[in-house]
This record gives structure tokens, sequence and C-alpha cells, in this order.
């Protein structure tokens, strides 16, 4: 998996620095909503596998999702029946695909304002954009646009955070006036934030 380096940074240095745990949480949260789509769509077993092998790379997460989840699921069985089911769960199931899609934007806010993609992986970003193409020609070939439409803004996002990736690519981040670098600055002013 691409973003070991950046599990095992975070490990060694016993420190999150700038980076978010926002998009993993987001993510594996959407996989567990189009496991439940495609429970309840016919033939939908590539949306299955897919995602199931998603939720078990994120067991750190599982308790966050199967509380929103649990509440989904209660009630769109109870509040809504047959066809008009699927609909409810599909434009559930897009607007958290694109969520997954929005939350790097605020490490695309970082990277302009650091001049750094220290905290912004490159590999990560390239294989969201070439698994937001693969899910938007998916959707397209069984005609569901809950699933090709989010893919639109997949793509489009994944390559502006490439096109970040290159042109910040070997810059140094800069230093504020204490020496510090500004994730760490910004990492200390969102803990006395919150």
């Amino acid at each position: 998996m691409k973003c070991r380096p950046t599990f095992y940074r975070v490990y060694r240095k016993k420190s999150t620095e700038g980076f978010s745990c926002l998009p993993y949480v987001v993510a594996l949260f959407s996989a567990t909503l189009w496991i439940f789509y495609a429970l309840l769509k016919p033939n939908a077993y590539l949306l299955i596998t897919i995602n199931t092998v998603e939720i078990f790379t994120a067991k750190l997460v599982l308790s966050v999702n199967l509380g929103v989840f649990g509440l989904i699921l209660v009630l769109t069985l109870f509040l809504t029946r047959g066809s008009q089911r699927v609909q409810v769960l599909g434009w559930i199931c897009m607007c958290f695909s694109v969520s997954v899609f929005v939350a790097p934007l605020s490490v695309i806010r970082l990277v302009i304002r650091t001049k750094s993609v220290e905290f912004m992986p490159f590999w990560l970003s390239f294989f969201l954009t070439i698994s937001a193409v693969v899910w938007f020609g998916y959707g397209l070939l069984i005609k569901d646009f809950y699933v090709a439409l989010p893919n639109v803004l997949g793509f489009i996002f994944g390559i502006l955070q490439m096109l970040l990736y290159i042109a910040y690519k070997g810059r140094k981040e800069e230093k504020s006036n204490d020496g510090s670098t500004l994730p760490e600055m910004m990492h200390k002013d969102s803990v006395v934030a919150t």
C-alpha cells in the first residue's frame, strides 16, 4: 500500500505533524456506504469486493464508521421502501464519495501556504485519480450515475493535487519568525482551537 511511508513516519515520530486523518476516515465511511448500496442493488458484486478490501485496511476507525453507518442503515431501512431506498442511499453514497475527494482540500491549502508538498504524498493523489477514472468508467458501463458522477470530481481534484505536487516539488518549507515550520505551527494552532 502506497500510504505506508506516511503511516511509518507518523509511527516513528510519534506525531501526526501536519498529516490529517480526515481523508482516511471519510474514505472508510464511503466504502462502508458503498457496500450497503451494493447489497441493495442487484448484481453489484464488484462494489462489494473492492470496498470490503478497503474496509479491512482501515480497522482503526471502524467504530466511528459503524455508528454513523448504523444510523444511516436503520433510517434507510425503516423510512424508505423498494426502489426509493436505492435512490436515497445512492444520493447519500454520492455525497460521501464527493467528500472523500474534497477532504484533501485542507492539504492543498497547506501546500499552497507552505509551498511544500511534504504532507501531500504524490502516490496517494495518483492512485486516487486512477481510482476515480476506473470507477467513473464502471459507473458509465452499468449506467449508474450514483457511481459515475462523484468520480468526475475525484478526477478533477486528483489532477489538481498532482499539478500542485509538480509545481511545489523540491521546494523547502517556509520557516516562521521563530524558526519552526508552518505545518507544526498550524498543528499547534489547531490543538488550541479545539
